[in-house]
């Protein structure tokens, strides 16, 4: 069975989308967290955490945006997700950000290591999604900072 460039195309648009979707629900769990927590600790989510999901979210967009404007493919709404009830508590907020984002991550990762992105020759899609992945990279050994001194 043959695989077109347009089918590339489209399953490319829908794991960017996928990947988008992970990291609107980590900014909404990163939202929740920032509303538990005292001033202190939330200006350090919010600078952390928050600024390089919420960078690379911005940049995935662009990057759907720009991809399918250049191929043709469709446009798509990127919602917000709901992040849960506030009874999680922020510990388990920002583990699921961060969860979501590596999510994200590893959606991006995949569509990489496919060699699709070279295949249909467009560097610039390239580019745009390394650029996503190491914004999310420093996410994990931050949470862990974060999360080590919560409470204290």
């Amino acid at each position: 069975m043959a695989y077109t460039t347009a089918e590339a195309r489209a399953g490319m648009l829908a794991e960017i989308g996928q990947a988008a979707d992970q990291l609107s629900l980590a900014i909404a769990c990163l939202n929740q967290a920032y509303e538990l927590l005292d001033e202190s600790t939330a200006d350090r989510l919010e600078a952390d955490l928050f600024r390089p999901v919420q960078l690379a979210y911005g940049r995935l967009q662009r990057t759907y945006r720009e991809f399918a404007a250049r191929t043709g493919g469709p446009s798509r709404a990127f919602e917000s997700q709901a992040a849960g009830a506030p009874s999680q508590g922020a510990k388990a907020f920002i583990e699921r950000a961060v969860s979501s984002a590596a999510t994200a991550g590893q959606l991006i990762a995949d569509l990489q290591d496919s060699m699709l992105p070279i295949e249909v020759g467009d560097p610039a899609l390239r580019s745009e999604l390394s650029d996503v992945r190491s914004r999310l990279d420093v996410l994990p050994s931050r949470a862990r900072e974060l999360l080590r001194t919560l409470g204290r």
